[in-house]
């Protein structure tokens, strides 16, 4: 048991979880408020479709390299400063991106944004597994998965509303009010840690920020650049295999004893089994989340803030699963849990093949509320499970290179999505268009109707707009058969997890033997 946690009253410990929690809330709501607003930035910032997604490539990449970092920093400045730091830094970085004038100062306000807010999602992980008793742990990650799953999935339901009732540049002016009381709430609330000597290894903090700077880049950028045709995907995938070979090589082979982070940590079987479930987790979650915007509002033709209020109760879903399952995971073998969870989204998922344009929200709605609950009933003891057995010493390492897992699983997943999106939206429009011709008698009763011939040429426009749209339903079918796999695929790796009954013979966390 924690000896922080025997210290601290329960006013204290829910003013801290308020404190950590409501930044990590604007951290991850960040990461997906801003996409629905992408058009309104465009025409203000006077960019391209291509060149204003450079805001969320810049956001992303500056996270990534920045969140295995926060062992080193929290150990050089003390955990309460370092969130201080960081809290204080990303409110600034989000007023800076809402009176941005320009697109080049909008990438840099990113950057910025990406660098401070990359320890927040670790630091409030860390902060919370130490402040509850380590028999209480399942009901901390609850509380901290509730921030970081219901932010990504409301997201785009308060960014199509402020974008609407407002303006987008609200998306980030929200971040001030929420900044300022945690940051006033962490400096006053907040214990600190203790400070460790921790030599940086800055040719190895070179080599892998040139990795997982290129592994985003490539993720993110790849689908628009058509991948390894474009030199700039080539050289990005040799930056990743040359930063994380030089990463390896001198952290293993070199017995460098000052890592950027302690590899070590790896050995922890249950740690590292849940960063890989945790990966395919956040590429089924993503898929999912930057598919269904697409379908909603260019096939349904659901309005921004339609679409958003459709995909709430996901949300809404995810966050009383947690809840729940924050209450269960004491009484229950996590890895039921998890295999349970898996098995309703990917349940969920399927449901979604069955999409037509025909269907009615309702049709919508309850497929992604099963799904909603099917993904708190994993988060929750992942998370769990992932901590359970590391050292507390760790532990602020271990969130930093956990929360990466989520991010790199979350690009993956993005950029597999949209990839399947547009190659099967090409394939099922070849496969469609052949069936258009004079002979068919299907494509002359439907222009029947409407008094138009295979000799108009407004016939074909029409026929052109109808395939499309057909083919953009085939294609979203296609990417939540994929998801549906990932999902599937998660079960039988929870046979690697360690587990050691209770006496009692209730279940209790998995235990390293």
């Amino acid at each position: 048991m924690s000896t922080l946690s025997n210290t601290l009253t329960p006013t204290t410990r829910w003013l801290i979880i308020i404190a950590v929690m409501s930044a990590t809330l604007m951290q991850v709501l960040d990461t997906t408020i801003v996409n629905v607003a992408l058009p309104h930035m465009q025409g203000n910032l006077s960019a391209n479709s291509d060149e204003i997604t450079w805001t969320l490539t810049s956001y992303l990449v500056a996270s990534g390299i920045f969140t295995p970092l926060t062992g080193f920093f929290t150990d050089k400045f003390g955990r309460k400063k370092y969130l201080l730091m960081s809290i204080g830094g990303f409110t600034l970085a989000s007023a800076l991106c809402g009176a941005a004038t320009s697109l080049p100062q909008m990438i840099i306000f990113r950057l910025l944004q990406g660098m401070f807010g990359a320890a927040l999602v670790p630091l409030s992980q860390a902060i919370l597994a130490d402040i509850f008793p380590k028999e209480e742990l399942g009901k901390a990650m609850s509380l901290w998965g509730v921030g970081v799953m219901v932010g990504p999935i409301l997201g785009p339901t308060l960014g199509g509303y402020l974008t609407e009732v407002a303006s987008w540049r609200w998306t980030f002016y929200v971040n001030l009010p929420v900044g300022i009381i945690s940051f006033f709430l962490a400096w006053y609330i907040v214990p600190d840690s203790v400070k460790r000597k921790h030599v940086m290894d800055w040719p190895g903090f070179f080599l892998i920020a040139i990795a997982i700077g290129a592994m985003q880049y490539l993720f993110d950028r790849g689908n628009q650049e058509d991948w390894f045709n474009s030199n700039e995907i080539c050289l990005a995938a040799l930056l990743i295999v040359v930063g994380l070979v030089g990463f390896l090589i001198r952290n293993l082979l070199a017995n460098n004893h000052s890592p950027v982070f302690d590899l070590r940590i790896f050995r922890d079987r249950n740690f590292s089994v849940a960063s890989l479930l945790l990966a395919v987790f956040g590429l089924g979650l993503y898929g999912s989340m930057v598919i269904l915007p697409l379908f909603l509002e260019n096939l349904l033709n659901y309005p921004v803030l339609t679409a958003g209020l459709v995909m709430a109760p996901r949300g809404i879903s995810s966050m009383v699963s947690m809840l729940f399952v924050g209450k269960m995971i004491k009484r229950m073998d996590p890895r039921y849990m998890i295999g349970v969870g898996a098995i309703l989204t990917a349940i969920g998922a399927y449901a979604c093949t069955f999409y037509s344009q025909n269907i009615d929200p309702f049709w919508v709605v309850w497929p992604l509320v099963l799904q909603g609950f099917g993904l708190g009933m994993i988060f929750v003891p992942l998370s769990a499970v992932a901590f359970a057995t590391l050292p507390e010493e760790t532990r602020a390492e271990a969130a930093g290179l956990f929360s990466l897992m989520r991010t790199l699983g979350g690009s993956i997943g993005i950029s597999i999505a949209i990839t399947l999106y547009t190659r099967h939206t090409q394939i099922a429009w070849n496969y469609l268009s052949g069936f258009v011709n004079p002979y068919n008698s299907a494509v002359n009763n439907y222009l029947q109707p409407l008094h138009l011939s295979m000799q108009n040429n407004l016939a074909m426009a029409v026929l052109g707009k109808e395939i499309a749209k057909q083919a953009g339903i085939l294609a979203t079918i296609n990417v939540f058969a994929f998801i549906v796999c990932a999902f599937i695929i998660m079960l039988p790796l929870l046979l690697l997890f360690r587990y050691k009954a209770s006496k009692n013979d209730q279940a209790d966390l998995p235990i390293s033997e």
